[in-house]
């Protein structure tokens, strides 16, 4: 296989994203059947670290941040034929090593990713509050 080489902020295509959510456990859970959502997502992203493996995107941590206190980590995916090499390890290492010393970074874990997120030293904090789009908010 060929060296996996790192990237930041180095533009994606939502062809090149679709195929790597599909490749990964996240196309279950990210809308790749809608690409103007998909380019939002790319576009608006603050920050976007990428593995690339003979020109083939192989993972992506793709960030929402203020670069100083908190740093939303919206996608971590690895392509399943390169999991197990370290990749997301480093996605998230470098993912850090773009934010300020007091920034912190906040995900919620897939499915089945507990374990994973856990092996590599993440901290689990039990809270997390979701609003959707249908929602009401009470009074």
């Amino acid at each position: 296989m060929p060296d996996v080489e790192y990237r930041t902020d180095t533009p994606v295509t939502t062809a090149q994203f679709t195929a790597l959510l599909n490749a990964s456990s996240l196309g279950e859970r990210r809308p790749v059947d809608d690409p103007d959502c998909i380019a939002g997502m790319l576009d608006n992203a603050d920050l976007t670290v990428s593995a690339w493996a003979g020109g083939r995107l192989v993972g992506v941590a793709r960030s929402v941040t203020d670069f100083h206190y908190a740093c939303y980590l919206s996608d971590l995916a690895v392509d399943r034929a390169w999991q197990g090499r370290g990749i997301g390890r480093r996605l998230l290492a470098l993912t850090r090593d773009g934010l300020g010393p007091r920034c912190r970074v906040f995900l919620i874990a897939a499915p089945g990713a507990d374990s994973y997120y856990e092996h590599i030293g993440l901290t689990r904090q039990p809270r997390c509050w979701v609003l959707t789009r249908d929602d009401a908010l009470s009074s």
